[in-house]
Protein backbone atom coordinates (compact mmCIF):
# COMPACT_ATOMS: atom_id res chain seq x y z
CA UNK A 1 0.00 0.00 0.00
CA UNK A 2 3.02 2.26 0.73
CA UNK A 3 4.39 1.81 -2.85
CA UNK A 4 0.94 2.26 -4.53
CA UNK A 5 0.78 5.97 -2.68
CA UNK A 6 4.15 6.83 -3.30
CA UNK A 7 3.35 5.80 -7.10
CA UNK A 8 0.22 7.77 -7.03
CA UNK A 9 2.02 11.23 -5.62
CA UNK A 10 4.89 10.82 -7.67
CA UNK A 11 2.41 10.54 -11.04
CA UNK A 12 0.62 13.48 -9.57
CA UNK A 13 3.62 15.49 -9.20
CA UNK A 14 5.19 14.28 -13.06
CA UNK A 15 1.38 15.24 -14.73
CA UNK A 16 0.99 18.49 -13.15
CA UNK A 17 4.05 20.50 -14.94
CA UNK A 18 5.47 18.52 -17.67
CA UNK A 19 9.24 18.30 -17.93
CA UNK A 20 11.62 17.26 -20.30
CA UNK A 21 15.36 16.09 -19.62
CA UNK A 22 17.85 15.91 -22.75
CA UNK A 23 21.24 14.83 -22.16
CA UNK A 24 23.97 12.88 -23.70
CA UNK A 25 24.42 11.28 -20.25
CA UNK A 26 23.53 9.90 -16.74
CA UNK A 27 22.60 12.38 -13.95
CA UNK A 28 23.54 10.69 -10.72
CA UNK A 29 20.71 9.38 -8.99
CA UNK A 30 18.15 9.52 -12.11
CA UNK A 31 16.91 5.62 -12.71
CA UNK A 32 15.70 5.74 -9.00
CA UNK A 33 14.30 9.50 -8.88
CA UNK A 34 12.02 8.88 -11.54
CA UNK A 35 11.19 4.99 -11.47
CA UNK A 36 7.81 4.12 -11.80
CA UNK A 37 6.28 7.47 -12.64
CA UNK A 38 3.57 6.44 -15.11
CA UNK A 39 3.39 2.94 -16.30
CA UNK A 40 3.55 0.87 -13.02
CA UNK A 41 -0.08 1.86 -12.47
CA UNK A 42 -1.42 -1.51 -14.16
CA UNK A 43 -2.14 -2.63 -10.74
CA UNK A 44 -5.73 -3.36 -9.23
CA UNK A 45 -9.16 -3.97 -11.05
CA UNK A 46 -9.23 -4.00 -14.62
CA UNK A 47 -12.10 -5.60 -15.61
CA UNK A 48 -13.79 -2.60 -16.93
CA UNK A 49 -10.92 -2.17 -19.58
CA UNK A 50 -11.70 -3.77 -22.81
CA UNK A 51 -8.94 -6.78 -23.24
CA UNK A 52 -7.67 -7.47 -26.97
CA UNK A 53 -9.83 -10.75 -27.61
CA UNK A 54 -10.00 -11.81 -31.15
CA UNK A 55 -9.01 -10.48 -34.45
CA UNK A 56 -10.10 -6.58 -34.64
CA UNK A 57 -12.18 -4.82 -37.25
CA UNK A 58 -9.40 -2.29 -38.57
CA UNK A 59 -10.74 1.12 -40.12
CA UNK A 60 -8.18 3.67 -41.10
CA UNK A 61 -7.26 6.52 -41.03
CA UNK A 62 -9.71 6.27 -37.45
CA UNK A 63 -7.50 3.83 -35.84
CA UNK A 64 -4.55 5.85 -35.92
CA UNK A 65 -6.39 7.60 -33.00
CA UNK A 66 -6.91 6.79 -29.29
CA UNK A 67 -8.45 3.85 -28.15
CA UNK A 68 -9.46 4.69 -24.60
CA UNK A 69 -11.30 1.73 -23.48
CA UNK A 70 -8.14 0.29 -23.68
CA UNK A 71 -5.72 0.70 -20.55
CA UNK A 72 -2.36 1.29 -22.34
CA UNK A 73 -1.59 2.56 -25.80
CA UNK A 74 1.80 3.85 -27.49
CA UNK A 75 2.32 5.20 -30.91
CA UNK A 76 5.86 4.45 -31.95
CA UNK A 77 8.02 6.19 -34.63
CA UNK A 78 11.54 5.49 -35.27
CA UNK A 79 14.51 6.06 -38.12
CA UNK A 80 17.67 6.06 -39.88
CA UNK A 81 18.27 9.13 -41.22
CA UNK A 82 21.53 10.21 -43.34
CA UNK A 83 22.94 13.15 -45.03
CA UNK A 84 24.10 14.27 -48.68
CA UNK A 85 27.18 13.00 -47.22
CA UNK A 86 26.50 9.73 -45.43
CA UNK A 87 26.31 10.98 -42.15
CA UNK A 88 24.03 8.92 -39.96
CA UNK A 89 21.44 9.36 -37.40
CA UNK A 90 19.11 7.04 -35.67
CA UNK A 91 15.82 8.64 -34.02
CA UNK A 92 13.45 7.31 -31.84
CA UNK A 93 9.63 9.03 -31.03
CA UNK A 94 7.44 7.40 -28.80
CA UNK A 95 3.99 8.85 -27.36
CA UNK A 96 2.68 6.61 -24.20
CA UNK A 97 -0.72 6.79 -23.28
CA UNK A 98 -1.96 5.41 -20.02
CA UNK A 99 -5.70 5.40 -18.07
CA UNK A 100 -5.67 5.60 -14.48
CA UNK A 101 -9.48 4.71 -14.49
CA UNK A 102 -11.48 2.98 -16.62
CA UNK A 103 -14.23 5.98 -16.70
CA UNK A 104 -13.02 9.70 -17.56
CA UNK A 105 -13.55 11.61 -14.63
CA UNK A 106 -16.60 13.64 -13.44
CA UNK A 107 -15.47 17.69 -13.03
CA UNK A 108 -16.02 21.05 -14.09
CA UNK A 109 -12.27 21.94 -14.29
CA UNK A 110 -10.83 21.18 -17.56
CA UNK A 111 -7.65 19.92 -15.71
CA UNK A 112 -9.23 16.86 -14.45
CA UNK A 113 -8.56 13.77 -16.54
CA UNK A 114 -8.07 9.98 -16.07
CA UNK A 115 -5.75 9.84 -18.62
CA UNK A 116 -1.71 10.24 -18.58
CA UNK A 117 0.62 10.49 -21.23
CA UNK A 118 4.26 10.13 -21.41
CA UNK A 119 6.63 10.41 -24.36
CA UNK A 120 10.49 9.59 -25.29
CA UNK A 121 13.00 11.25 -27.90
CA UNK A 122 15.94 9.86 -28.68
CA UNK A 123 18.73 11.12 -31.27
CA UNK A 124 21.66 8.92 -32.13
CA UNK A 125 24.86 10.22 -33.35
CA UNK A 126 26.67 7.88 -34.93
CA UNK A 127 29.45 9.62 -36.14
CA UNK A 128 30.37 11.01 -32.68
CA UNK A 129 28.92 8.17 -31.03
CA UNK A 130 26.62 10.00 -29.09
CA UNK A 131 23.00 8.94 -28.00
CA UNK A 132 20.67 12.08 -26.45
CA UNK A 133 17.63 11.39 -25.04
CA UNK A 134 14.61 13.26 -23.73
CA UNK A 135 11.30 13.01 -21.73
CA UNK A 136 7.98 14.47 -21.01
CA UNK A 137 4.99 13.58 -18.55
CA UNK A 138 1.95 15.37 -18.73
CA UNK A 139 -1.96 14.45 -18.11
CA UNK A 140 -4.67 14.57 -20.92
CA UNK A 141 -6.28 17.36 -20.49
CA UNK A 142 -6.58 21.68 -20.85
CA UNK A 143 -4.68 20.54 -24.15
CA UNK A 144 -1.26 19.84 -22.80
CA UNK A 145 -0.93 15.83 -23.97
CA UNK A 146 -3.62 13.92 -26.02
CA UNK A 147 -4.48 11.72 -29.44
CA UNK A 148 -7.43 12.48 -31.83
CA UNK A 149 -8.40 11.75 -35.52
CA UNK A 150 -10.53 15.11 -35.66
CA UNK A 151 -10.07 16.43 -37.83
CA UNK A 152 -7.00 14.96 -38.50
CA UNK A 153 -5.07 12.79 -37.02
CA UNK A 154 -2.81 14.26 -34.22
CA UNK A 155 -0.72 12.83 -30.77
CA UNK A 156 1.37 15.75 -29.13
CA UNK A 157 2.37 16.05 -25.75
CA UNK A 158 2.74 19.88 -25.69
CA UNK A 159 4.66 20.60 -28.66
CA UNK A 160 6.20 17.29 -29.07
CA UNK A 161 3.96 15.81 -31.54
CA UNK A 162 2.84 13.98 -35.22
CA UNK A 163 0.50 16.09 -37.43
CA UNK A 164 -1.14 14.29 -40.02
CA UNK A 165 -0.92 16.39 -43.57
CA UNK A 166 -3.47 14.60 -45.50
CA UNK A 167 -7.18 13.24 -44.22
CA UNK A 168 -5.91 10.08 -44.66
CA UNK A 169 -2.68 10.48 -42.71
CA UNK A 170 -0.89 8.95 -45.49
CA UNK A 171 1.66 12.03 -44.97
CA UNK A 172 3.00 12.88 -41.17
CA UNK A 173 4.87 15.65 -39.88
CA UNK A 174 7.41 14.85 -36.37
CA UNK A 175 7.84 17.69 -34.58
CA UNK A 176 10.34 17.44 -31.29
CA UNK A 177 12.51 19.95 -29.77
CA UNK A 178 14.78 20.54 -26.50
CA UNK A 179 17.33 22.36 -25.38
CA UNK A 180 20.25 19.88 -27.23
CA UNK A 181 18.26 18.27 -30.14
CA UNK A 182 15.59 18.62 -32.82
CA UNK A 183 13.74 17.03 -35.30
CA UNK A 184 11.83 18.21 -37.73
CA UNK A 185 10.92 15.79 -40.27
CA UNK A 186 7.87 14.93 -43.12
CA UNK A 187 6.96 10.93 -43.28
CA UNK A 188 5.24 9.73 -46.35
CA UNK A 189 3.49 6.48 -46.30
CA UNK A 190 4.75 3.89 -49.13
CA UNK A 191 2.82 0.76 -48.16
CA UNK A 192 -0.52 -0.24 -46.44
CA UNK A 193 -0.56 -1.12 -42.74
CA UNK A 194 0.68 -4.38 -42.01
CA UNK A 195 -1.53 -6.01 -39.21
CA UNK A 196 0.81 -8.17 -36.89
CA UNK A 197 -0.52 -11.28 -35.31
CA UNK A 198 -3.52 -12.73 -36.17
CA UNK A 199 -5.61 -9.93 -38.55
CA UNK A 200 -4.06 -6.98 -36.12
CA UNK A 201 -4.34 -9.52 -32.46
CA UNK A 202 -0.65 -10.21 -31.54
CA UNK A 203 -1.31 -12.60 -28.57
CA UNK A 204 1.66 -12.40 -25.85
CA UNK A 205 1.07 -15.61 -24.03
CA UNK A 206 -1.98 -18.40 -24.42
CA UNK A 207 -4.05 -17.05 -22.05
CA UNK A 208 -7.48 -14.95 -23.00
CA UNK A 209 -6.84 -10.83 -23.10
CA UNK A 210 -2.95 -11.56 -22.76
CA UNK A 211 -2.96 -10.17 -26.58
CA UNK A 212 -2.69 -6.28 -28.04
CA UNK A 213 -4.55 -5.04 -30.81
CA UNK A 214 -1.00 -4.00 -33.12
CA UNK A 215 -0.27 -2.47 -36.90
CA UNK A 216 3.10 -1.27 -38.23
CA UNK A 217 3.60 1.06 -41.29
CA UNK A 218 7.03 -0.69 -41.84
CA UNK A 219 8.19 1.99 -43.91
CA UNK A 220 7.81 5.54 -44.47
CA UNK A 221 10.11 7.90 -46.83
CA UNK A 222 11.24 10.66 -44.82
CA UNK A 223 12.88 13.54 -44.80
CA UNK A 224 13.59 16.92 -42.76
CA UNK A 225 15.97 18.37 -40.67
CA UNK A 226 18.11 17.18 -37.53
CA UNK A 227 19.50 19.53 -35.56
CA UNK A 228 22.42 18.69 -32.62
CA UNK A 229 23.79 21.46 -30.47
CA UNK A 230 22.64 24.00 -32.73
CA UNK A 231 24.47 22.20 -35.75
CA UNK A 232 21.42 21.77 -38.50
CA UNK A 233 21.47 18.50 -41.01
CA UNK A 234 19.11 18.00 -43.81
CA UNK A 235 18.39 14.16 -43.88
CA UNK A 236 16.73 11.53 -45.49
CA UNK A 237 15.74 7.73 -45.17
CA UNK A 238 13.41 5.58 -43.20
CA UNK A 239 10.89 5.29 -40.66
CA UNK A 240 8.96 2.69 -39.06
CA UNK A 241 5.62 3.22 -37.02
CA UNK A 242 4.11 0.92 -34.78
CA UNK A 243 0.50 1.38 -32.71
CA UNK A 244 -0.70 -0.68 -30.02
CA UNK A 245 -3.06 -1.06 -27.70
CA UNK A 246 -4.11 -3.49 -24.81
CA UNK A 247 -5.33 -4.09 -21.25
CA UNK A 248 -2.77 -6.26 -19.54
CA UNK A 249 -0.94 -8.37 -22.30
CA UNK A 250 1.68 -10.04 -20.61
CA UNK A 251 1.69 -12.82 -18.70
CA UNK A 252 2.70 -12.95 -15.14
CA UNK A 253 5.87 -14.76 -15.74
CA UNK A 254 7.17 -12.57 -18.30
CA UNK A 255 10.60 -10.77 -17.85
CA UNK A 256 10.62 -8.54 -20.72
CA UNK A 257 11.09 -8.74 -24.82
CA UNK A 258 13.47 -8.31 -27.38
CA UNK A 259 12.28 -6.58 -30.77
CA UNK A 260 13.64 -5.54 -33.95
CA UNK A 261 11.62 -3.43 -36.79
CA UNK A 262 13.98 -4.34 -39.68
CA UNK A 263 14.08 -2.26 -42.88
CA UNK A 264 15.88 -4.11 -45.81
CA UNK A 265 17.22 -2.66 -48.90
CA UNK A 266 15.30 -5.10 -51.08
CA UNK A 267 12.48 -3.08 -49.91
CA UNK A 268 11.38 -5.93 -47.55
CA UNK A 269 10.67 -5.50 -43.87
CA UNK A 270 10.67 -7.91 -40.94
CA UNK A 271 9.35 -7.55 -37.70
CA UNK A 272 10.76 -10.44 -35.48
CA UNK A 273 10.55 -10.49 -31.00
CA UNK A 274 10.69 -12.92 -28.19
CA UNK A 275 9.29 -12.46 -25.16
CA UNK A 276 11.37 -13.81 -22.33
CA UNK A 277 10.61 -15.32 -19.13
CA UNK A 278 11.43 -15.10 -15.49
CA UNK A 279 12.05 -18.90 -15.95
CA UNK A 280 14.94 -18.33 -18.78
CA UNK A 281 12.44 -19.48 -21.41
CA UNK A 282 10.78 -18.43 -24.76
CA UNK A 283 7.13 -17.57 -24.90
CA UNK A 284 5.73 -19.31 -27.84
CA UNK A 285 2.75 -17.72 -28.55
CA UNK A 286 4.46 -13.66 -29.92
CA UNK A 287 6.02 -14.31 -33.63
CA UNK A 288 6.62 -12.02 -36.01
CA UNK A 289 5.40 -10.45 -39.80
CA UNK A 290 7.38 -10.36 -42.98
CA UNK A 291 6.06 -7.43 -44.63
CA UNK A 292 7.06 -7.86 -48.62
CA UNK A 293 7.89 -5.07 -51.32
CA UNK A 294 4.27 -4.91 -52.76
CA UNK A 295 3.30 -4.80 -48.94
CA UNK A 296 1.66 -8.35 -48.36
CA UNK A 297 2.54 -10.34 -45.20
CA UNK A 298 3.75 -13.20 -43.97
CA UNK A 299 3.03 -14.38 -40.41
CA UNK A 300 5.69 -15.77 -38.56
CA UNK A 301 5.15 -18.00 -35.93
CA UNK A 302 8.30 -18.14 -32.96
CA UNK A 303 9.01 -21.52 -34.34
CA UNK A 304 9.72 -19.73 -37.85
CA UNK A 305 12.72 -17.34 -36.76
CA UNK A 306 15.20 -17.86 -33.87
CA UNK A 307 17.49 -14.92 -32.38
CA UNK A 308 20.53 -15.29 -31.53
CA UNK A 309 22.60 -12.82 -29.42
CA UNK A 310 26.61 -12.49 -30.45
CA UNK A 311 27.58 -10.37 -27.71
CA UNK A 312 26.78 -8.03 -24.95
CA UNK A 313 27.10 -4.78 -23.55
CA UNK A 314 26.50 -3.79 -19.27
CA UNK A 315 25.71 -0.21 -19.00
CA UNK A 316 27.74 1.89 -17.21
CA UNK A 317 24.75 3.66 -15.94
CA UNK A 318 22.43 0.87 -14.31
CA UNK A 319 24.68 -1.95 -14.51
CA UNK A 320 22.29 -4.07 -16.67
CA UNK A 321 23.94 -6.31 -19.33
CA UNK A 322 22.26 -6.58 -22.41
CA UNK A 323 23.01 -8.77 -25.85
CA UNK A 324 25.12 -6.27 -28.10
CA UNK A 325 25.05 -8.01 -31.71
CA UNK A 326 22.64 -10.72 -32.82
CA UNK A 327 22.14 -13.84 -35.65
CA UNK A 328 18.45 -13.60 -36.81
CA UNK A 329 17.40 -16.53 -39.08
CA UNK A 330 14.09 -16.59 -40.08
CA UNK A 331 12.24 -19.39 -42.44
CA UNK A 332 10.72 -17.40 -45.09
CA UNK A 333 9.25 -20.40 -46.52
CA UNK A 334 9.32 -22.78 -49.91
CA UNK A 335 12.55 -24.11 -47.78
CA UNK A 336 14.56 -21.06 -48.31
CA UNK A 337 16.13 -19.28 -45.04
CA UNK A 338 16.95 -15.56 -44.76
CA UNK A 339 20.44 -15.37 -42.24
CA UNK A 340 20.80 -11.50 -40.61
CA UNK A 341 23.18 -10.21 -38.49
CA UNK A 342 21.98 -7.34 -36.68
CA UNK A 343 24.87 -4.96 -35.09
CA UNK A 344 24.07 -1.74 -32.61
CA UNK A 345 25.50 1.82 -34.60
CA UNK A 346 26.07 2.71 -31.29
CA UNK A 347 26.69 0.49 -27.77
CA UNK A 348 25.26 3.12 -25.18
CA UNK A 349 21.53 3.35 -26.53
CA UNK A 350 20.18 2.37 -23.13
CA UNK A 351 17.09 5.10 -22.13
CA UNK A 352 17.91 5.80 -18.19
CA UNK A 353 15.52 8.82 -17.61
CA UNK A 354 12.07 7.03 -17.50
CA UNK A 355 9.48 5.11 -15.96
CA UNK A 356 11.30 2.27 -17.34
CA UNK A 357 15.21 1.82 -18.65
CA UNK A 358 15.27 0.21 -21.35
CA UNK A 359 17.76 -0.10 -24.74
CA UNK A 360 16.20 1.27 -27.73
CA UNK A 361 18.73 1.92 -30.49
CA UNK A 362 19.54 1.99 -34.75
CA UNK A 363 21.07 -1.00 -35.76
CA UNK A 364 22.99 -2.11 -38.99
CA UNK A 365 21.83 -5.10 -41.04
CA UNK A 366 24.22 -7.32 -42.90
CA UNK A 367 24.00 -10.94 -44.24
CA UNK A 368 21.94 -12.61 -46.46
CA UNK A 369 20.67 -8.63 -46.73
CA UNK A 370 21.33 -5.25 -45.78
CA UNK A 371 19.71 -2.53 -44.02
CA UNK A 372 19.32 -0.53 -41.41
CA UNK A 373 16.52 -1.16 -38.19
CA UNK A 374 16.00 -0.53 -34.53
CA UNK A 375 15.69 -2.63 -31.75
CA UNK A 376 14.28 -2.51 -28.31
CA UNK A 377 15.38 -4.76 -25.12
CA UNK A 378 13.11 -4.42 -21.66
CA UNK A 379 13.38 -6.46 -18.55
CA UNK A 380 17.31 -6.49 -17.92
CA UNK A 381 17.56 -3.49 -16.10
CA UNK A 382 14.36 -4.93 -14.05
CA UNK A 383 11.04 -6.96 -14.58
CA UNK A 384 8.18 -5.97 -17.10
CA UNK A 385 5.72 -8.12 -15.00
CA UNK A 386 2.68 -6.26 -14.19
CA UNK A 387 3.34 -3.04 -16.42
CA UNK A 388 1.76 -4.14 -19.74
Amino acid sequence: MIRLVVVALLVAVAVLGGYAVLNSGPESGTPAARADLLLPIAAGDLSGFRRAVEPYDWRFPDDHGPHPEFQTEWWYYTGNLATSTGRHFGYQFTVFRRAATTEPLASDSEWRTNQLYMAHFTITDVEDGRFYQAQRFSRGAAGLAGATVDPRYRVWLEDWEVTALDDQARRTAITAASSEAQIRLELEQLKPPALQGDRGLSPKSDAAGNASYYYSLSRLATQGTLTIHGETFTVSGASWMDHEFSTSALSAGAQGWDWFGLQLDDQRELMVGQIRLADSGIEPAFGGLLIEPDGSTRPLASSDFSIEPTGTWTSPHTGATYPAGWTITVDTGAESQLMLVVTPLVPDQELIEGAIVYWEGAVRITGDATGYGYAELTGYESAMRQRF
